[in-house]
């Protein structure tokens, strides 16, 4: 099992912090982050990420990079030395043109490992993958992480889940329908890696703009089974934004 990031994306509504990083190196503790003393180094979603993987014993981890990616390529060493966490880095091809599902594909070999599958802009502590790895066994072969705890609305990734797994995973819903919001972490098993290459190759050539969530909905749609961890009373956020930003930053110095 090893740790897989997806850090292609441009994050635009978070410029000028993204005119020169890709959005997992915006920082979010330290300098610019607010939540460390003056002189402290910075931490960004992707040191928190790799700081999360190294505390539940990943000693590995591939990150997808695209989006101004020579900046994850000079900070890898350092990132490899401080986490004790070897680095592969993936490049999408595409990372500005097309969403990602297709950024996900791009890592199809490693799901041969096993991944714990993190997006780039998520923050959030250690206990979520806990419990994801925790979640393993019984034929399970992809489980993701499921805050059921939060009130929703539109913009959330909505899930419809039940004792047959996922039936649904979309933001397009009423929220009312759904379980809870899919937080961006997954378990993939490698029995799983086949079929899910598939139904994301799928899902990008039907349309480059859809979610690797999409994907998953189209595995559901093919018979398998996609099943759920709640995190529980879980502080985490996934960046998009400024106001967001913030709130990571909060978050970030609890843990």
């Amino acid at each position: 099992m090893i740790g897989l990031v997806l850090a292609a994306g441009a994050g635009r509504r978070l410029r000028p912090y993204t005119d020169t990083l890709p959005k997992a190196l915006v920082p979010v503790v330290g300098p610019e982050g607010g939540s460390e003393e003056g002189g402290a180094e910075a931490k960004t979603v992707l040191d928190l990420t790799l700081a999360n993987f190294a505390e539940v014993g990943l000693t590995e981890a591939a990150v997808v990079v695209g989006y101004r990616k020579e900046a994850v390529y000079e900070r890898k060493e350092a990132l490899e030395a401080k986490y004790g966490v070897k680095l592969r880095l993936i490049d999408n091809d595409k990372a500005e043109e097309w969403n990602n599902a297709y950024s996900l594909w791009c890592a199809r070999e490693v799901f041969k490992e096993g991944v714990l599958l993190a997006n780039g802009d998520t923050v959030h502590p250690p206990s979520v993958e806990r419990t994801l790895l925790a979640a393993r066994g019984e034929g399970k072969k992809i489980v993701l992480a499921l805050d059921a705890e939060k009130k929703l609305d539109e913009e959330e990734m909505k899930v419809v889940a039940g004792d047959s797994g996922v039936r649904r995973i979309t933001k397009l819903m009423d929220p009312d329908e759904a379980v809870g919001e899919y937080i961006g972490l997954t378990l993939i098993e490698p029995e799983a890696a086949e079929e899910l290459a598939d139904a994301l190759k799928a899902t990008f050539e039907k349309d480059p703009q859809l979610y690797y969530e999409d994907g998953y909905q189209e595995l559901v749609d093919r018979g398998f089974r996609i099943d759920t961890a709640p995190i529980g009373d879980v502080a985490w956020v996934e960046i998009d934004n400024h106001d967001d930003l913030a709130k990571g930053r909060e978050i970030a110095c609890r843990y």
